[in-house]
């Protein structure tokens, strides 16, 4: 997939997909929010509100207008687009021109239940938001338990209230009719599925019973879980009811209890791979700093931390470091990798917490971007550190004794002059 650059004169459209209301505004703060952040957030719910409540279509707008109503850098628009596709709320769609034209289509966030089933998601919600508030998110989510004992139901069925007439009328034309439309997230296939049933006996599996919704969760559970085949293989083994088929909630469980015991009580954590590609830049040619910077941006900070470790794979210690910068102060994968090294070179090898994260919030306020605005702060705070050293060595210089450093002439005093010295002493 080809990535264009986006432009304030680009016109948009939005079209609805789906069937939105009021319920969905619930379900995207409090669980998509945690996930993807307020600013994407945002750009859903102005692009909502682009439709009128009687439009399908919205009308074409321009994407400087979408600056000027959420107040967003046009960076910053693309990067919560992104956020939105991936987590299966918008797709987009291009028709390359003199103005690029882009149709943005709109679907409904998941249901809760659905959402929390989704091992990616509810994982990623709960490394957000911590135990105790997913705990809560859960409650508010539920129904209400009421005690109906001694209570009698006494609900009518249809038949005992209408009638069907004789003449029946039917549509074949209800295919365009609107519905609740979702796109579920679509994760990267690193395992041969294939490979993994074929090496369960047909007697244990029935592999007949082995659906695209059970597919689609074991990819999602080997992508979350980071799982191989061989591990796989026995988690799903472990996971066969008395029927022969697969229990997903098993399956979930026993991939949940696998990761947490072999990472001591750890969850896992979804963040950006490597630097968005919008915010890479153009290398035009092959010199020593164009490789630096495509290194920077072409690599994960977890890769670029083991590089710099000579191989040898980072500390939970520093994993949790890596952690908090690209989650709680949302630098890019890149920037990151350009603080790591700079803090290396500074400060003798050593990834000391504290000083990492004054630099981070320094450059979250700075809003870096992308890795040449990092190595551009990076050259600039190296700079002014040397003209103070410069400026420090000046003036120690001035300040040291007129003899400092000269060799002093040695004079033989007269016997006069020791008189007077000795009764000088002596008062």
């Amino acid at each position: 997939m080809t990535k264009v650059g986006l432009l304030p004169a680009d016109t948009y459209i939005v079209k609805n997909c789906t069937v939105l209301d009021n319920e969905n505004r619930n379900i995207l703060l409090k669980l998509y929010q945690p996930i993807i952040g307020s600013v994407a957030i945002n750009l859903y719910l102005t692009l909502w509100s682009d439709l009128d409540t009687s439009q399908i279509i919205s009308t074409e707008y321009t994407h400087h207008s979408l600056m000027t109503n959420t107040r967003l850098k046009l960076e910053d628009i693309l990067e919560a687009r992104e956020k939105l596709e991936a987590i299966g709320l918008l797709k987009t769609y291009l028709k390359k021109g003199s103005i690029n034209n882009y149709i943005y289509e709109l679907y409904s966030p998941l249901e809760p239940k659905e959402f929390l089933e989704n091992p990616i998601l509810a994982t990623a919600l709960q490394n957000n938001v911590g135990k105790k508030e997913y705990n809560k998110i859960i409650k508010f989510f539920s129904i209400p338990k009421i005690n109906i004992e001694g209570y009698e139901e006494i609900s009518v069925s249809f038949g005992e209230t209408f009638d069907v007439s004789t003449d029946v009328f039917t549509s074949d034309n209800i295919s365009g009719i609107r519905k609740v439309n979702q796109v579920d997230i679509i994760v990267t296939e690193k395992i041969d599925l294939n490979s993994v049933i074929g090496n369960i006996p047909d007697e244990y599996l029935n592999k007949k019973s082995i659906t695209k919704e059970i597919k689609s969760l074991i990819y999602k559970l080997a992508f979350i879980y980071n799982l191989n085949e061989i591990e796989l293989t026995e988690l799903i083994r472990n996971s066969i009811d008395e029927k022969h088929i697969i229990d997903k909630d098993i399956l979930r469980k026993n991939c949940s209890n696998y990761y947490t015991f072999e990472h001591k009580g750890s969850t896992p954590s979804l963040i950006y791979k490597n630097q968005p590609e919008y915010l890479r830049t153009k290398v035009s040619d092959n010199s020593k700093l164009s490789k630096m910077i495509y290194t920077y941006e072409t690599t994960s900070p977890y890769d670029f931390l083991t590089g710099r470790n000579k191989g040898i794979k980072p500390s939970k210690k520093d994993l949790s470091l890596l952690e908090i910068l690209l989650i709680d102060y949302e630098l890019n994968p890149g920037v990151v990798n350009v603080l790591i090294d700079y803090v290396l070179k500074i400060n003798n090898n050593k990834l000391t917490k504290n000083f990492i994260l004054t630099i981070a919030d320094q450059w979250k306020r700075s809003n870096i971007k992308t890795v040449k605005q990092a190595m551009d702060i990076c050259k600039k705070e190296n700079k002014a550190k040397t003209e103070i050293k410069k400026v420090t060595k000046t003036v120690k210089k001035e300040e040291k004794p007129i003899w400092y450093g000269k060799e002093v002439e040695e004079e033989t005093a007269s016997e006069e002059e020791i008189a007077k010295l000795e009764a000088m002493l002596r008062k």
